[in-house]
């Protein structure tokens, strides 16, 4: 019983040791399965153009930004006279607002206008029968022949319709300037473009209703011909930065795809940080400054407004550590 009893307990304590030394290679087996083999990257990364350089994600824009145009008020649009890829100059129609209602008003004040001017010419009538008959009564020689109350009432029916019709005349007055606060108002409707450029983006259609604040503008205008670059620096490098610092950009995804950057400004506000890379390792916690460079666009490869590009501004590090 004894020696049953010590092969029991042993060879459960070598079982229970094969068993964890099984588990662990096969947990070691099924990890190797899953890490995935070393290899080159998809894309392989551009090369820094400068020695010392700082690096940056920048958005290509339209040359002087992009104009996001705005509704003057909320409204159904009637109808867009533009579409993507058309060049316009300033002052041209874009799109026009629903003005149904501005239209109605008008008529209306139309006929006020209309009813004004009668007004003035029945009472420039009465005036003059008024003054005739004073004038009349004035020329009777013999003060006996006419009193001086019927003198006097004449005068003051005389100064009654003058009044009369400098009222008349500020109504017509009043009429017309409402005549035109309505023709500009409705004028105001018709959406026009603020300056030259190429209409990017097309974002509402005839019968929707366009909000002053929409999340996405209406229209999207630019200047495509000649883009600029908005680049990224993270606050730790802003220090590093300077107006005129020479720079290129690689197109993200594309890194033989180089082009060189001329300096256009710095914006001497740093911002939290907006525009994302979706990269994993990307922080979005961090502020940034923004430096402005142009480039001429080049037609191959084409280059489209809201792409991504790498940017290496060339930046001695003013500060090298010991």
């Amino acid at each position: 019983m004894i020696l049953i009893s010590k092969l029991v307990r042993y060879g459960s304590i070598a079982a229970a040791i094969v068993g964890f030394y099984a588990i662990f290679m096969i947990s070691r087996t099924q990890a190797a399965r899953q890490l995935p083999t070393s290899s080159d990257p998809p894309i392989i990364p551009p090369q820094k153009p400068y020695v010392e350089a700082v690096a940056a994600t920048g958005i290509l824009e339209a040359l002087s930004e992009n104009v996001a145009i705005g509704m003057p008020t909320p409204g159904l649009v009637s109808t867009i006279l533009v579409k993507v890829n058309d060049l316009v100059k300033k002052d041209q129609p874009l799109l026009t607002l629903d003005n149904r209602d501005l239209l109605a008003e008008q008529l209306s004040t139309q006929a006020q206008h209309e009813i004004a001017r009668a007004q003035i010419a029945v009472n420039e009538a009465q005036l003059s029968k008024l003054e005739s008959q004073l004038a009349r009564l004035t020329a009777v020689a013999d003060s006996r022949a006419v009193s001086v109350d019927d003198l006097e009432n004449r005068k003051q029916d005389v100064a009654i319709s003058q009044a009369q019709l400098a009222s008349a005349k500020a109504q017509l007055a009043a009429t017309e300037s409402s005549l035109k606060r309505i023709s500009l108002l409705i004028d105001r409707l018709t959406v026009r473009a603020p300056r030259d450029g190429s209409i990017i983006q097309v974002n509402v259609r005839s019968g929707e209703y366009a909000a002053t604040t929409p999340k996405n503008p209406a229209i999207i205008l630019g200047e495509t011909d000649k883009l600029q670059v908005r680049a990224d620096i993270d606050e730790q490098n802003a220090s590093r930065i300077r107006p005129g610092q020479a720079a290129h950009g690689y197109l993200k995804g594309d890194p033989s795809v180089t082009f060189p950057l001329e300096f256009i400004r710095v914006e001497p506000y740093v911002i939290p940080k907006t525009s994302l890379t979706g990269s994993s390792t990307e922080r979005v916690d961090t502020r940034v400054l923004q430096v402005i460079y142009s480039l001429t666009r080049p037609t191959d490869p084409p280059l489209y407004v809201g792409q991504q590009v790498d940017v290496f501004i060339e930046a001695p590090d003013h500060h090298p550590k010991p």
